[in-house]
């Protein structure tokens, strides 16, 4: 049976309002409109985590494989969805972000603390699924959501968020060839294959190293908060520039914050 592709392009949505919209009901049809295992190609940056839980229970409800390939990005609702996957493999150039989830309220205290308690819970279950697919820590995922986290394809390997590269299909066929030729070698001489070992256990050390000098995380509150403490240091003098006090410009910081 030839194995189906998906695609996940766009923002993730209750209701279509624009024509790249994905939501639960257009990708229900397409999931079920045939059988068999599937790959789902995931480009996103995320959308309505209600919308992003049905995806992902579809997905984990389905009768076959479901090979997760994030080609692109795959960030906040996505990432959620991402975790759905049997296998999940990002490209060399993909990123995966994950952060807290966010509303909009209106109301007095009552109402707000309704939202902040509502919102608490969204978190809750987002870790549920990081945690199933990672195995890290909750108190380490919710760290790492608090401090919106950008990962390249290494880290999101490292941490457990995915399973390996996207390889091409020449590549594969080279490897296989390669460990052909490498079976059908016989070498008697018990040296050669001690000096052997040895060299491939550097070649791995050498490789696990570079692996891991590539990996990052970018963290925005990191950032902003470097940003603060060397305008601090800047304008901690009295005489600064136009009399401003780094009091002042943290607080301004503070308000432009809240509306990136």
């Amino acid at each position: 049976m030839t194995e189906r592709t998906l695609f996940l392009n766009g923002t993730i949505a209750e209701e279509s309002w624009f024509d790249d919209d994905v939501t639960p009901q257009i990708f229900k049809e397409e999931l079920n409109s045939g059988s068999g295992n599937i790959t789902v190609w995931i480009n996103s940056p995320g959308g309505d985590c209600v919308a992003a839980a049905q995806i992902y229970n579809m997905l984990t409800d389905y009768k076959g494989n479901v090979t997760v390939k994030i080609d692109g990005i795959a960030a906040s609702a996505a990432s959620v969805i991402a975790m759905a996957g049997t296998q999940v493999l990002v490209s060399p150039v993909s990123m995966l972000m994950i952060h807290n989830p966010a509303t909009m309220a209106f109301g007095d205290h009552a109402e707000m603390q309704k939202a902040i308690d509502m919102l608490g819970e969204v978190k809750e279950s987002i870790i549920n699924a990081y945690e199933r697919k990672t195995h890290l820590s909750r108190a380490k995922l919710s760290h790492l959501m608090d401090a919106e986290t950008w990962m390249n394809a290494n880290m999101a390997l490292e941490l457990g968020f995915a399973d390996g590269f996207i390889e091409r299909s020449a590549d594969k066929k080279s490897e296989e060839d390669d460990k052909s030729d490498e079976d059908t070698e016989e070498d008697n001489d018990g040296d050669d294959d001690e000096e052997d070992k040895d060299n491939s256990d550097d070649d791995t050390d050498e490789k696990k190293s570079k692996e891991k000098t590539s990996s990052f995380l970018f963290s925005r509150t990191a950032v902003n908060r470097a940003l603060q403490n060397k305008l601090e240091r800047h304008y901690r003098k009295p005489e600064n520039i136009g009399g401003t006090q780094a009091s002042d410009l943290r607080n301004r910081l503070d308000i432009i914050k809240k509306y990136i």
